[in-house]
């Protein structure tokens, strides 16, 4: 097997046996830590050996008899040890998927919104802590500190491994599914690396979505969500050119966009946005879908896209929607207007690069490009996604070449 679908494999078993080993053993740390030395064992034994038939059996066992033996060196954890031993090593592993459980488990009330997030990105999205670290823009060893903290919460809480009922529901949903929403945008638009999108994630995103939507299928939210994710994955596959460098939205050859995801996320976006008020990802949905069903980047209804982000600024004080308004805003009553309310955002995003980018195009739009290129210039200086700093840094040189 290739190096990448083996990483791949890993990466989407990993969550699962989390979950199959914090629910037999009730303590999360300790079950975390044993498939953290299964996945080690995994990844010595398996490029020589091969994969097993049932590699989601396999490291279930291997993690089993690692916690085993960690509960055996401590007596005050014998009852705990006599849980795991309740299923028997050689027996059939079930197919039951605890994932989800698992996500609602690391949104425990207990914690933080910040530290939920967190630690389902560490343990059911598979990301490293200095991944999660850069989207949360905090130093990789006070994120490490974040995340120990929160797994010693859920510990210390004795909550039972099982779905919350529905007095719970409703503590829990909120930061599940800003969780998820996080999941979904580092693996579309990747904060770090050489790749603009990580599909392994945003593709896990939306599996954990369509099942939390099959038993909440009445939220909107959750609804709106699932509508947000797949309208934006739709256009993955022509947001890169042949050597993986960014297209943007307007240069985007559309006939490349996923036509049944735009379908179903549509049908989805019209039932969440039916129930009144509309919610946060309800409105983010309806934005994506106004571009998605433009067949060409003038066709886009830009009045409908600027009136969507103010009802959704209203909603949420956050200066990204802020900023995109800003883009609708400057397609709507000129360049100008959009420069105006980044002026409103120094003071929250300053030495943010997408502030900086914004501000390039815009001033590229208002026939300002000495100016264009150097937030431009700027912009590809504070990002660390290698794809962005270079699409920032050859459109600043073509400005440049342009007035030569």
């Amino acid at each position: 097997m290739a190096g990448d679908r083996f990483e791949d494999l890993l990466r989407t078993l990993a969550p699962q046996v989390l979950g199959v080993l914090a629910r037999r053993s009730g303590d999360f740390a300790a079950a975390e830590d044993a498939v953290q030395e299964a996945l080690l064992a995994a990844a010595l034994h398996w490029p020589g050996e091969g994969v097993p038939d049932n590699p989601h059996g396999w490291l279930v066992q291997a993690a089993a008899r690692r916690l085993t033996d960690r509960f055996r060196s401590d007596e005050a954890r014998k009852r705990r040890e006599l849980a795991v031993f309740a299923e028997p090593a050689g027996a059939e592993v079930p197919d039951q998927d605890d994932t989800l459980t698992l996500l609602f488990l690391c949104c425990h009330p207990a914690l933080t919104p910040a530290s939920a997030i967190a630690l389902t990105l560490r343990a059911v999205g598979g990301l490293t802590t200095a991944e999660i670290a850069g989207a949360f823009l905090v130093p990789e060893a006070t994120m490490a500190q974040r995340i120990s903290r929160a797994k010693a919460k859920i510990k210390a809480s004795g909550v039972p491994f099982r779905l919350p009922g529905d007095d719970e529901r409703a503590d829990r949903l909120r930061s599940v599914l800003r969780v998820l929403y996080l999941l979904f945008s580092e693996g579309y638009t990747s904060t770090a690396g050489t790749s603009l999108h990580r599909a392994e994630l945003s593709g896990e995103a939306i599996r954990l979505t369509r099942l939390l939507h099959a038993v909440l299928p009445g939220e909107r939210e959750v609804t709106g969500l699932l509508a947000l994710e797949l309208l934006t994955d739709a256009r993955r596959p022509a947001r890169t050119g042949p050597g993986g460098e960014l297209v943007p939205l307007e240069e985007q050859n559309r006939a490349r966009w996923d036509r049944a995801l735009i379908r179903e996320g549509v049908e989805l976006a019209t039932a969440a946005l039916s129930v009144h008020p509309a919610g946060e990802y309800a409105l983010q949905a309806a934005i994506a879908a106004t571009h998605d069903l433009a067949l060409r980047a003038e066709d886009t209804d830009w009045p409908r896209v600027l009136a969507l982000y103010e009802r959704l600024e209203a909603l949420a004080d956050n200066p990204m929607v802020t900023l995109n308004r800003a883009v609708a805003a400057a397609m709507v009553h000129g360049p100008r207007a959009g420069l105006d309310l980044c002026d409103t955002l120094e003071a929250r995003l300053a030495g943010h690069h997408r502030l900086a980018a914004v501000r390039a195009h815009l001033l590229e739009r208002a026939g300002e490009p000495a100016a264009a290129i150097r937030h431009y210039e700027a912009a590809a200086g504070r990002t660390v996604s290698t794809p962005e700093r270079h699409y920032l840094t050859v459109r600043a040189a073509r400005l440049r070449d342009s007035r030569a």
